[in-house]
C-alpha cells in the first residue's frame, strides 16, 4: 500500500509542477469556474445502474476537497479529485485517487454546445487508455453525453 500512495504522491507532484501558471488558481476554483460542480448521468431519469448508467456528482466538502462520487446503484465510491486544469481549448483535466483501486487516474471532459458533458480520455497512472480520443478503447465506440441531473450547481 506504502508503494501505491508513494506512485500516487509522485503523480500528484509532477501533475502540479506540469501545470501551467496560468492556471494557479485553487483546485475548487477551477471546478466551479468550468461548470463541473453537481450531479451528471447518461439519463437522469433512470435509477443508477452498472448496465444503464452510473450518476457522478462532484462536489466541494466543506473544508474545501473536491469529491468524485460514483452511484451504481448497487456499488457507490467516494474518491477524492487532488488536482485539475483546463487545456486552451477548455477541457477540463483531472485526477482522482481512487483508494479502492490503489490508483489515481487522470481524465480530460469537455463541455458540448448543448450543455451536457463528455469524456475525451481516461487513463491510468501508467499511461493505459480506457477512453482516448472520445471513445473507449475497448469497442470504439464513442462516449456518451452525460446530462446535469436535477437542480446541480
Amino acid at each position: 500500500m506504502t508503494y501505491g500512495l508513494g506512485r500516487f504522491a509522485t503523480a500528484a507532484l509532477l501533475w502540479a509542477a506540469l501545470m501551467p501558471a496560468a492556471n494557479a488558481e485553487t483546485l475548487s476554483a477551477t471546478v466551479i469556474r468550468w461548470g463541473l460542480l453537481g450531479s451528471w448521468a447518461i439519463d437522469c431519469a433512470l435509477r443508477p445502474d452498472r448496465d444503464s448508467g452510473a450518476v457522478l456528482t462532484y462536489e466541494i466538502k466543506q473544508e474545501g476537497r473536491v469529491m468524485y462520487r460514483r452511484n451504481f446503484g448497487d456499488a457507490k465510491d467516494e474518491n477524492e479529485v487532488v488536482a485539475a486544469s483546463t487545456d486552451t481549448d477548455g477541457m477540463l483535466n483531472i485526477m482522482v485517487f481512487f483508494p479502492s483501486l490503489h490508483q489515481t487516474r487522470e481524465f480530460g471532459l469537455r463541455l458540448q454546445k448543448d450543455g451536457s458533458l463528455r469524456a475525451i480520455y481516461n487513463r491510468d497512472q501508467r499511461g493505459s487508455y480506457s477512453i482516448r480520443d472520445g471513445k473507449f478503447v475497448r469497442t470504439g465506440e464513442p462516449t456518451p453525453a452525460q446530462r446535469r441531473c436535477g437542480n446541480s450547481t
